[in-house]
Parts: C-alpha cells; sequence; structure tokens
C-alpha cells in the first residue's frame, strides 16, 4: 500500500492578517497531482483540516473540491479531527461520504473502527480532550496518555493481524514544536510516549507543524503550508509511505511548492536597505527586528520601499539600556499556569502561589478550556445520543 500522510491544513487561516486560503489552495493543487503521479492507494489527513470550529465558506468550498478531485484521482480519503476542527461539522453526512471512499472520524464511535484500504488496516483516532472524553473510554486518568492508551486499546482489541495504521493528533514525547500551534496541555501535560502507540507499523500524526520522526513509527508529517515565522526553517512536503508486510515503512517526503518564502531579518534599517545579501527577500514574507538605537521614523514604509512583504516588524535597539517590556512581550510564549501565578504573585504583593492553589488554578483553566471546546464544538468529541449513527 502506498499512502500520503499529511495533517494540519487549517483552511481558513490568516497570516498576520494576511488571507492564505490561496496558498492553501496552491498546495492542494500538487497534492493532487502528486497522488496521481505516485499512484497512492490513500491520503491520510490527521487533523486540523479548518483553521476554525465554524470555517468559513470559501474554506469549505475548497475542501469539498480537493475531495472531489482525490476521489476522481482513484484514491480514498481518511480524514480525523483535530482540536482546531468542529466534530460535528467535520463529521455531517460522514455516513454517506463513506459510500465514496472518504472517510471522517470524529467522534468516539469511531474510535476503534478500522478501515481496510487493500492489505492495510487504517485506524484513525480524532482529538480527544482528557476532560470530555476519559470517563467514556474508561481512561484512568483525564489526560492526553490516558485516553490515548485508552483509544489504543480499543484498537488493540480489533486488531486483525494485517499491518497498522494508527492517526492522531496529539503531542509526542522529543517533538519539536512552534509557536503556530494551539496548546493543548491538560492536567499539567500535553505529551505522550511514542510506546503509546504500539503496534503500529506506522503511526500518522498531526499537531506538530514541522515534518519529524520520533522513534521506530511515529511521523508527523507537518503542515503543508507555513503559519508563523517559527516555521521559516521548514521544508514543508507531503509523506509518501510505502507500507509492507514484514518490512519498516519507507518513507518519502515529497516538498510542496513555495509560493512565498519567509525570512527573518535583524540588523539596522539603513544596512538591511542597503546590503545586497538581503535581496532574495525581497519577494519574502518578512519579520524584520531593528537593531538602530534610535527607532527610525517611517520604519515599515522604508523597508516596504525594498521589501514591499514586511508584515511585522519589532524594535530592539543594540547599545540602549533596556527600558521596561511590554505586557505583551512579557507573556509571550508563556504558560497559562505560570501567567496567572504571576498575576497572584503581583496582587499579593510577592506572596507567590503555592502548591495546592496551582492545582486549583490549572483546574479552573483546564474547565474554561473544556467549556469553550463544548460551547464552540472545537476539539469537541463525545458521545453521540442513542440512535443516532457516527
Amino acid at each position: 500500500m502506498r499512502l500520503i500522510h499529511t495533517s494540519d491544513w487549517h483552511l481558513g487561516r490568516t497570516f498576520k492578517n494576511v488571507g492564505m486560503l490561496g496558498v492553501q489552495e496552491r498546495a492542494l493543487d500538487h497534492l493532487v497531482s502528486v497522488v496521481a503521479s505516485e499512484r497512492v492507494d490513500a491520503v491520510l489527513v490527521s487533523g486540523d483540516i479548518y483553521d476554525r470550529a465554524v470555517p468559513a465558506p470559501d474554506a469549505v468550498a475548497l475542501l469539498s473540491e480537493t475531495l472531489e478531485r482525490l476521489v476522481d484521482s482513484g484514491t480514498q480519503v481518511v480524514l480525523s479531527s483535530g482540536n482546531h476542527d468542529s466534530a460535528t461539522r467535520l463529521g455531517f453526512a460522514a455516513g454517506l461520504l463513506r459510500r465514496a471512499g472518504v472517510h471522517i472520524a470524529s467522534g468516539i464511535a469511531d474510535v476503534g473502527r478500522l478501515i481496510r484500504i487493500g492489505d492495510v488496516d487504517v485506524a484513525p483516532i480524532p482529538y480527544l480532550d482528557p476532560i470530555v472524553t476519559a470517563d467514556a473510554l474508561g481512561a484512568s486518568e483525564r489526560t492526553h496518555a490516558a485516553v490515548l492508551g485508552a483509544a489504543m486499546d480499543r484498537i488493540r482489541a480489533a486488531d486483525s493481524g494485517a499491518p497498522l495504521v494508527v492517526m492522531a493528533h496529539a503531542v509526542v514525547t522529543g517533538g519539536d514544536s512552534c509557536a503556530s500551534e494551539r496548546d493543548i496541555s491538560t492536567g499539567g501535560l500535553s505529551a505522550v510516549p511514542a510506546a503509546t502507540f504500539a503496534p503500529a507499523t506506522y503511526a500518522a500524526l498531526g499537531h506538530l507543524h514541522g515534518a519529524q520522526r520520533l522513534g521506530e513509527v511515529v511521523h508527523y508529517s507537518g503542515s503543508p503550508v507555513a503559519m508563523s515565522f517559527g516555521e521559516a526553517r521548514h521544508t514543508k512536503s507531503w509523506s509518501v509511505v510505502e507500507i509492507e508486510a514484514g518490512s519498516a515503512p519507507r518513507v518519502e517526503r515529497i516538498p510542496v511548492p513555495v509560493q512565498r518564502a519567509l525570512r527573518l531579518l535583524r540588523g539596522r534599517i539603513d544596512d538591511l536597505l542597503g546590503d545586497a545579501r538581503f535581496a532574495d527577500a525581497q519577494e519574502a514574507w518578512c519579520s524584520v527586528v531593528l537593531t538602530d538605537a534610535v527607532r527610525p521614523l517611517g520604519a515599515m514604509e522604508r523597508l516596504r520601499s525594498r521589501f514591499p512583504h514586511t508584515i511585522e516588524l519589532a524594535f530592539e535597539p543594540e547599545g540602549v539600556l533596556p527600558i521596561k517590556r511590554s505586557y505583551a512581550s512579557r507573556v509571550r510564549g508563556r504558560a497559562e499556569l505560570d501567567i496567572c501565578c504571576d498575576f497572584v504573585e503581583h496582587v499579593r504583593g510577592g506572596a507567590g502561589a503555592d502548591d495546592g492553589e496551582r492545582r486549583l488554578l490549572r483546574t479552573a483553566l483546564e474547565r474554561s478550556r473544556s467549556a469553550r471546546a463544548v460551547r464552540e464544538d472545537e476539539g469537541a468529541v463525545r458521545e453521540l445520543p442513542t440512535g443516532v449513527s457516527a
């Protein structure tokens, strides 16, 4: 069996207020052509198909058109929901679409359901919020490791002995993350061990946007297009995987054509505007850090005269005593729990949160996140009412 593993399309995403749907459309055009040229049996999309729980109509139209083209090319498609997706909306008409070769896993009822494609079993696991799904799955704890372990128990119970491909949307211990990925930590933890996915022949994971391999069988395809300057050094690709009984999977990464590169520029404004070394950034999306001792007047306009696609600008003057940073810069990249504890320490005049208060704050954050997921139906996989089929 030959399959393409991909994930994190995030259809409808904006990049610094720049719409990305056109870039995503061209990437999916390339996917359709690769499916045809590589004679692929199945395309597996491991979560975060949409960027929002309520996707824009043009994002829905792009997914619909892409699925039609993939099915027309003779391949089957397996989609599993991610933490950005609405499980209910993504799963609409799943039973009908299955007849056309499009298999959607977005509910607890789908966990443990094996999809036979050729001589291989594919087991898609939708994103499982531990707070929402632990009891339904019989998990021992409300953690990502526990609910994915319970999901794998269902899959192992259904194992037919054929080569097994598991799909999931999760963070595996040791994975490299970036700023464009939403934090999914619960119980203070988000990572799960790679061994969770044994005895899979290949684990096709989503959530981390950089292509990477963890352990013997766990692979992230990464996102097909960059969504933050933290991904500037990524090589975006489709993972073409060949599965054969008795052999380790063979993985080839086919690069996705880059429509507009990302460049990180740093220096004094006159140097950036005059140095020939930066010529390749003139057609790129640019994030610029100016180091001039005095903030240049009209900096963005001057930069865009040479780098018209500059969309991010910051100032870090060299040789100048630092001034107090803004609140936004002080909390950037920090965990929500740490920010809450800092607030407690601030309002109490330096008395920090003790262990009990940290646990209370963690519980409040988790319940807030879970309530939002239920309210917006974002990543909220749950059991269906009696009499309703997945």
